[in-house]
């Protein structure tokens, strides 16, 4: 078996590469391990730059799909009974279920499809890939998310002190017939974490809720976990007696030390590190990485060397800048100590909730997107 371009991963990434070279006339094959609709759970929301760029039809997207319409979010703090309320008054975002929305872009994509197929085995033939000892490409696109095998083979293993990774915690279950859950489905909540390394959502999506937190220390998840469940039980966002299997996920933020790029494959998404600094957002970055790197493919001609695919890097650059702003935890006690109380404050300013951590850092409201 050959294809033009083989894409190991069949996510958002992975499904957005695939539908561009396609659409080139490139054949295109997609391994996964998974089967589609495949149970993926993720707070899943997505800005009108991204409907845009996919050229999605909203209306014909909706029907039979969930699409909620995000017209504002309730912000506040992991402890605090204070909380800003944000009105955009049109949407802003849009929710969708991940078992859903991957289903759609992979079929919509038109690559073909081997899933349910692991990845046993990767090696280099002269100016190609072998995969699983059967399946030939000049090719290779590293969509796997987190623990993507193509990404391993490029980096080896990334240990959690040599990069910037986020554990989350997170579950997505029905609420139909239940009028209990005080979150509006048009007003998705956002309380951050008290030391900052973190933050939780209750996210609701027609008749589905998503309850979640992410942080960036691991040893302390179940612990900041099980405070975040309790405060939305004690603030009367959630009844007191709801309770859930927590799913578990990890990936690395934006200008993690990964090579993403070599003779004839690069890596998109998750399994790049793309997701955004400051909310660890994945899913635009990871649509715009899939442009980005099928636009380099194309213009490469067919010739795979590690130059011709040098552009993806410039064109991930100039997309989504250098390196990360320094942390908290990179700041002496007192620093640490004096941004603490000073971010705890400004998140109860409505003009900071709305204008930087709303508009600059979870919408990224005044980037443009992509040209497709």
């Amino acid at each position: 078996m050959s294809a033009d371009v083989l894409i190991v991963g069949g996510g958002p990434a992975g499904s957005t590469c695939g539908w561009v070279l396609r659409r080139a006339g490139l054949d295109v094959l997609v391994l996964d391990t998974a089967t589609f609709p495949r149970d993926k759970v993720c707070a899943g929301w997505i800005t009108p730059q991204v409907v845009t760029e996919l050229q999605l039809d909203l209306d014909e997207y909706g029907s039979g799909r969930t699409l909620q319409a995000i017209t504002g979010f309730r912000t506040g703090t992991i402890g605090s009974d204070r909380a800003v309320e944000t009105a955009y008054g049109h949407p802003v975002s849009y929710g969708i279920r991940r078992c859903e929305f991957d289903h759609y872009l992979l079929q919509r994509s038109r690559a073909r499809l081997e899933l349910r197929t692991p990845i046993e085995s990767l090696k280099r033939d002269g100016e190609g890939w072998i995969v699983n000892g059967r399946i030939r490409s000049r090719m290779l696109v590293g969509a796997g998310g987190h623990f993507c095998p193509v990404a391993r083979w490029l980096n080896g293993r990334i240990r959690e002190t040599s990069a910037p990774l986020v554990v989350a915690q997170e579950a997505e279950f029905s609420i139909e017939g239940d009028p209990s859950y005080a979150t509006r489905p048009e007003q998705p909540e956002l309380y951050f974490c008290r030391d900052l390394k973190g933050y939780g959502w209750c996210f609701r999506k027609g008749q589905f809720v998503n309850v979640g937190l992410g942080r960036l220390d691991a040893h302390s998840l179940p612990q900041a976990s099980r405070e975040f469940v309790d405060f939305l039980k004690a603030t009367e966002r959630i009844p007191r007696a709801a309770s859930w299997r927590w799913r578990g996920h990890a990936y690395l933020l934006q200008q993690s030390p990964r090579r993403l790029i070599d003779d004839g494959v690069v890596l998109i998404g998750d399994a790049a590190g793309l997701a955004y600094a400051e909310s660890g957002e994945g899913i635009r970055p990871a649509i715009e990485s899939g442009l980005l790197a099928a636009a380099t493919i194309v213009d490469a001609r067919e010739r795979y060397s590690r130059a011709a695919l040098e552009s993806y890097g410039h064109r991930l650059r100039a997309r989504f800048g250098g390196p990360q702003r320094k942390s908290v935890a990179q700041f002496g006690a007192l620093g640490q100590q004096l941004m603490l109380a000073t971010a705890r404050r400004l998140l109860g300013v409505p003009w900071f909730v709305r204008s930087v951590v709303l508009d600059r850092w979870f919408l990224h409201a005044n980037q443009a997107a992509l040209a497709t």
